[in-house]
């Protein structure tokens, strides 16, 4: 079966400038993904993993290079244009949930669908699905302050794959949650990668990058590494050998 490229990163930098000084958080990154992959990515703090998120999600704008998105050169999109492509194409998880504290699970997981100007009972019911794949059907009206940190990044994925996303980026999607809920959060990037999701997956944990097939290292701004993985040992003897030289 031939591979659909969804995501294709063309020597692409982020450079940032902090009074006389000039940092390339990113340096000349060549990289692709491909319909259906899921990526972990790893590296030091300051290795230029979340700035590559960013600018590969296109949250934030690449200094030089160019960014194709489903064939589609996006890297000179307006602002209107960036956000558009993100609320349609593009689910986002993140480590501290971003949930808005005052209204339900529900009304959270209907946001994307508002913006996207979905009708008010549709987006209800799609809102209502996604809740349940996540196993919240129970927990609709429940607000933040009234879930636990687990339930509240279930509620955050539910998020992201309402409008049925080409691609989800996770940033630390289990960082703040202990290690059963960890292990349920993984269990449900799983499953949508079984179902056909394509995940970028930033993570400072190898037994949570294990779940990924794929792992690119990165290391002052440039990939170090970028293999097939099969289990946890095979991601904590590449990220030794590799960031410890």
């Amino acid at each position: 079966m031939k591979q659909i490229e969804i995501l294709k990163l063309q020597k692409v930098s982020k450079i940032y400038c902090l009074g006389d000084s000039v940092i390339k958080a990113l340096n000349e990154i060549s990289i692709s993904v491909n319909q259906g992959e899921f990526v972990a990515v790893m590296g030091p703090s300051g290795s230029g993993k979340s700035t590559f998120l960013q600018v590969a999600s296109i949250l934030a704008e690449a200094s030089e290079g160019k960014i194709f998105f489903e064939g589609k050169e996006v890297t000179s999109y307006n602002e209107k244009e960036r956000a558009f492509l993100r609320n349609q194409k593009i689910g986002f998880v993140f480590q501290q949930f971003n949930l808005l504290a005052r209204i339900s699970a529900l009304d959270n997981v209907m946001l994307p669908l508002v913006y996207a100007k979905i009708p008010f009972l549709k987006r209800r019911q799609m809102a209502m699905e996604m809740l349940e794949k996540v196993g919240l059907q129970s927990r609709l009206n429940n607000t933040s302050a009234q879930l636990s940190g687990g339930q509240q990044q279930r509620v955050a994925i539910a998020r992201a794959l309402v409008n049925n996303p080409s691609i989800i980026f996770a940033d630390e999607p289990t960082g703040n949650l202990d290690s059963k809920s960890g292990d349920e959060i993984k269990k449900i990037f799983l499953t949508l990668n079984n179902e056909g999701k394509t995940i970028i997956m930033v993570t400072h944990d190898p037994k949570t990058a294990s779940i990924a097939k794929r792992l690119v290292l990165f290391q002052d701004g440039v990939v170090r590494n970028d293999q097939k993985i099969t289990n946890a040992n095979q991601v904590y003897d590449l990220a030794h050998i590799i960031l410890e030289k």
